[in-house]
């Protein structure tokens, strides 16, 4: 049987881009998207099903994922701090609404392997099923930072052929500004480059995975 070394794509990007030293408001920020991001995946999943989700109920979703976001990390804001990130999350989830990602679903995680030894799962937020796939923040990344550019590449290299797409639902806008940014190809240099990046966290940290015994979809590359 064939064993590799793999990681997850964030993880090749927090080894390549590593955070300076985290804040207290940077934590309340990272749990905030990550509150908007499990709703709104939930959102748009139920609406892909024929459901017909609400957007009370979204915030409701969103509400109760931010405060178990709060209690792992131990930080409880003031009461008109929460009141301002409650208003900030219920004006994306009607941005979200009108969205080209509304309705659209996460596709499956891919395995992108490298060689024989070392491979890099890489999800997308959502995608069209068919040709395109899309990446969300909450927040302006536009033109995407370094970090942001590294997971994409990540992606159109786990989703080759596909039109990839950065949408920002920026939150500190009001209101919120929409962009949908489309991502260039990745030329074969650039390609390789990120590619020899992943390679290098993979086998210096990633986790053995029999290769026969992995379900995902293997996107391969020499």
């Amino acid at each position: 049987m064939t064993t590799v070394r793999t990681v997850a794509a964030h993880e090749v990007v927090r080894a390549t881009y590593p955070r300076p030293e985290v804040t207290e408001r940077d934590e309340l920020g990272m749990a905030v998207g990550k509150a908007i991001d499990h709703a709104l995946s939930r959102y748009a999943n139920d609406a892909s099903r024929g459901l017909r989700p609400t957007a009370a109920s979204t915030r409701r979703i969103a509400a109760e994922a931010l405060d178990e976001e709060l209690r792992d990390i131990d930080l409880r804001p003031p009461a008109a701090e929460l009141d301002r990130i409650q208003a900030q999350i219920g004006a994306v989830i009607a941005a979200f609404r009108k969205s080209p990602l509304y309705g659209l679903r996460r596709p499956q995680s891919r395995l992108v392997l490298i060689g024989a030894e070392a491979g890099v799962y890489a999800q997308p937020d959502y995608w069209d099923g068919r040709s395109r796939f899309f990446e969300m923040k909450s927040y302006r990344a536009v033109p995407p930072p370094p970090d942001v550019r590294l997971q994409l590449s990540l992606f159109q290299l786990a989703f080759p052929g596909f039109e990839a797409h950065l949408v920002c639902l920026n939150r500190h806008a009001v209101p919120v500004e929409v962009l949908d940014e489309r991502i260039p190809p990745l030329s074969e240099e650039e390609g390789r480059a990120v590619l020899d990046r992943a390679r290098a966290v993979a086998l210096d940290a990633g986790v053995e995975k029999v290769l026969e015994y992995v379900s995902n979809p293997i996107v391969r590359y020499a």
